[in-house]
């Protein structure tokens, strides 16, 4: 480490990045000789061209393509490094907090998050980005380098967590939807074509798993992985979907949507939000954990949940 230029690390980023070295010297306002003679120190290092010419591009190596997701979490990593502060205060900070989780979690708890942390510490910014399978999969060591997930209980085990609110399952059907009787029965679970949000081994649903365990295989007819847009898949046809309450407020807005309680007890939806442990004493963080603290108590209250 004391040969290495962690400077180089920038370096690596815009290139694998960009995939030329003109348009991340641009990015870096750096001349390209400047980055020119980083690259070929960077290949020195990895023995790998690291970007190699196919007709008028350059295409990465297989050791750049693996090389490209530890560059951002190492840069993240050492960005957080040196923006850390003896003495801090909300007012005063300037820091970005990098939270992942879904489209349903941002819409609920993320946007109250921002909002409560904007009237305390105008220069606080956060930044929302949707997980992946791969991210909760190796969530131990992905999420190092990030400040949060926003994810029910079920799919993490080996992170922090601090309870947020619970949200409960209700189900989506066309307006016009032929049930059985008034509400849906569960041979209409059985017979009628779903749509779901999740299905794979680490993607999935509290409630996707309770139907299986009730005996009914659903019968998919698309995924799409987000649950503000689920109900548009719903709309006009005779598909079933289910979403969290909190969503279907939102679905409600939406014509011929129909929103009805499932005819079995599904398990709530228990919403936290998950971090590593490297930030447990971190007064950042902890400040960021209490105003999410705070943004479920809102949610809660806006739902009538408790």
């Amino acid at each position: 480490m004391s040969r290495l230029d962690l400077n180089l690390l920038i370096a690596l980023d815009a290139l694998l990045t960009e995939r030329s070295v003109t348009r991340a010297a641009a990015r870096l306002h750096l001349s390209q000789p400047a980055l020119s003679a980083s690259l070929s120190r960077l290949r020195t290092h990895f023995g790998d061209p690291l970007l190699a010419r196919r007709g008028n591009a350059y295409e990465l190596t297989p050791l750049a393509v693996r090389l490209a997701e530890h560059t951002s979490t190492a840069l993240e990593a050492a960005r957080r490094v040196f923006e850390s502060q003896a003495d801090w205060t909300p007012e005063a900070s300037t820091r970005e907090f990098l939270v992942y989780g879904s489209d349903y979690a941002f819409a609920t708890v993320g946007q109250a998050a921002s909002k409560l942390a904007a009237a305390v510490a105008p220069g606080v910014r956060f930044r929302f980005e949707l997980h992946t399978p791969g991210l909760v999969e190796e969530a131990q060591a992905r999420m190092r380098s990030a400040d949060g997930i926003l994810i029910p209980h079920g799919h993490i085990t080996d992170l922090r967590s601090t309870e947020l609110w619970s949200d409960r399952w209700v189900l989506l059907a066309d307006a016009r939807h032929p049930f059985t009787g008034k509400t849906p029965a569960m041979t209409d679970l059985a017979e009628r074509p779903w749509v779901f949000t999740y299905q794979s081994r680490s993607a999935f649903t509290s409630v996707g798993q309770q139907l299986r365990a009730l005996g009914i295989e659903p019968r998919i007819e698309a995924v799409v992985q987000s649950f503000l847009a689920l109900p548009h898949f719903i709309r006009g046809t005779d598909r079933l979907g289910v979403v969290q309450s909190a969503v279907a407020l939102h679905a409600a807005e939406l014509p011929g949507i129909r929103i009805v309680d499932p005819p079995f007890d599904a398990v709530p939806v228990a919403n936290a939000l998950w971090w590593h442990p490297v930030h447990e004493h971190d007064p950042e963080h902890a400040w960021m954990r209490s105003i999410f603290q705070s943004a479920g108590r809102t949610v809660a209250k806006q739902t009538a949940i408790g």
